[in-house]
């Protein structure tokens, strides 16, 4: 199962690096944005498939996918004190955006776009992540989980 987890969590990132997501930042992207946006791409699936998992497997996923996260971090070079202080203030920020999304369904454009002007520096009140994101959800809810647990996917919405 952990080959499964590196998988999805391989798509994910593959779906973080898009050019496009980058192009309406108010400044030129960082490592920080960067993990934002894939902190809304693992909520969005999270939200999605929470029930078609069990709960212990959930959370295994979810472990693992924190731990690569961690991985990156001292890939990049900080010290152990800095990342333990990362790493609880990206969970918290993880937990805060799947707090937001709960009630995504429940929003229009521009409540979704303030929703994710709160976590990324978007160059203007623009729609384009909102819409996204709104693209993202459709996809995930259009295909079961086990999409995302191949090798990586040509994935295009």
């Amino acid at each position: 199962m952990q080959s499964d987890y590196l998988n999805i969590y391989n798509n994910l990132i593959k779906l973080t690096r898009n050019k496009n997501l980058y192009l309406n930042l108010k400044n030129k992207d960082t490592f920080s944005d960067r993990l934002i946006i894939f902190l809304f791409h693992f909520a969005f699936f999270l939200k999605n498939y929470k029930n078609d998992i069990p709960k212990k497997e959930a959370q295994n996923l979810f472990d693992s996918i924190i731990r690569q996260i961690e991985l990156s971090i001292r890939e990049i070079g900080y010290g152990d004190v800095s990342i333990n202080k990362k790493m609880k203030d990206y969970v918290n920020l993880f937990y805060s955006i799947l707090t937001k999304i709960e009630t995504w369904d429940n929003l229009n454009m521009s409540q979704k776009s303030l929703v994710l002007a709160d976590f990324i520096n978007i160059k203007d009140q623009d729609d384009f992540f909102a819409s996204y994101f709104d693209k993202y959800r459709e996809f995930i809810i259009k295909n079961p989980f086990k999409i995302f647990t191949k090798d990586i996917l040509e994935i295009k919405f």
